[in-house]
């Protein structure tokens, strides 16, 4: 989906107001069964792996890693199986993210012949940086060229892929890798299009906030820096909330969700997750907002 500029976003006049239907529910309430289950433990494979990574990322500048410095003496990296591509070039090290990872749970609904896939696509990845398989031999990862070679066929394959160093290294702190709000957001809990912009996004620019129903979302600039426009729309909020409702809402009619602008300040507005007041909140003189989401409406843009 590409969006255009909301008429907001240029200047042209206030977006159009959204308006929100009622609420719907079910009577047929949903139950789930707690059971006691075999304790997860790290495999060989996983333990090799993880071994090579701590090698790898202790050659490497802190402004190469992938997903910020190192964490504090207080914690330690977390290997996140998100489909870690480790390659090693004129540069040095390099991460590269697969087109999917495997979660470790999710390797016991996994196609072999699909995971089969993933290797031959990093296995030509790795073909394209020849330093790399005799540098991880030289780290005592020998098992690379058998690994990448041998086709899955299996549960045993598609183990041994998902507990490797093409699947299960990308490396991250504690919270950027499990944590909730209002503290680090956490990939295994937020959406990715959303959470990859903690890694790019201007370090002043406040991505997570809190909603005036107390909920956590994201949001982004309208436009870019500079342009004069100070609106944010909502990129994610809670499934079932009020303001995810409106956002759902928004997106199935083509339009934004918009917040007020944070040039004209005053209470009741979004506020940061991390630093409550320090940005987005607010209001603009012309727009329209409804009391219950804190959204005043929805730009024009193109599906």
């Amino acid at each position: 989906m590409t969006d255009t500029a909301s008429p907001s976003a240029t200047g042209s006049g206030p977006p159009a107001t959204l308006i929100l239907g009622g609420t719907e529910s079910e009577n047929h309430p949903w139950k789930i069964q707690l059971v006691d289950h075999p304790p997860r433990f790290e495999s060989t494979f996983f333990q090799a792996a993880e071994k090579v990574a701590h090698k790898i990322l202790a050659e490497m500048n802190e402004d190469d890693l992938p997903y910020g410095p190192q964490p504090p003496s207080t914690e330690h990296w977390e290997m996140h199986h998100g489909g870690s591509l480790w390659v090693k070039g004129a540069g040095g090290w390099r991460m590269y993210r697969a087109r999917v990872g495997i979660e470790w749970s999710m390797q016991f609904c996994a196609d072999p012949a699909k995971v089969d896939r993933l290797r031959r696509e990093a296995a030509e990845l790795v073909g394209a940086f020849p330093d790399t398989l005799p540098a991880l031999a030289q780290l005592g990862y020998e098992s690379t060229e058998r690994l990448l070679r041998t086709p899955i066929t299996d549960a045993d394959g598609v183990e041994q892929w998902t507990d490797s160093l093409f699947n299960a290294c990308v490396p991250m702190g504690h919270g950027n890798h499990q944590g909730v709000l209002p503290k680090v957001p956490g990939e295994h809990h937020y959406p990715w299009p959303v959470k990859g912009a903690d890694f790019v996004r201007y370090d002043d620019f406040q991505l997570w906030v809190t909603l005036p129903d107390g909920t956590h979302g994201a949001v982004a600039p309208v436009d870019r820096r500079g342009s004069g426009d100070g609106h944010v729309r909502l990129m994610h909020a809670p499934e079932g909330s009020p303001a995810g409702e409106a956002l759902v809402r928004a997106q199935s009619l083509g339009k934004m969700a918009v917040f007020p602008s944070q040039q004209h300040r005053r209470p009741g507005g979004v506020q940061s997750a991390d630093r409550a007041g320090a940005t987005h909140r607010g209001r603009h003189p012309c727009h329209r907002r409804d009391a219950t989401t804190g959204l005043s409406g929805a730009g024009a843009s193109a599906v």
